[in-house]
């Protein structure tokens, strides 16, 4: 998944789950300022993180097999 699509995939459940940045990062146990990182698309290394906002939303990062017809 692109930046661009995963951030707007966690603004879209927010919003769905209406909640606001700050009760994101309260709920999910990380900052304030990594969920509007995340939701900017900025890069980050932390899939810890990441997962801990997912895992709200019944997601998760992880890894999916290519085929070769993907690469």
């Amino acid at each position: 998944m692109d930046t661009k699509l995963f951030s707007e995939y966690v603004k879209q459940m927010r919003k769905e789950h209406n909640l606001t940045q700050v009760e994101l990062s309260e709920k999910s146990g990380v900052g304030l300022r990594f969920v509007r990182e995340l939701e900017q698309g900025k890069q980050t290394l932390r899939l810890d993180k990441v997962n801990q906002v997912l895992n709200l939303f019944g997601a998760e990062v992880g890894v999916v097999p290519m085929t070769k017809s993907d690469r």
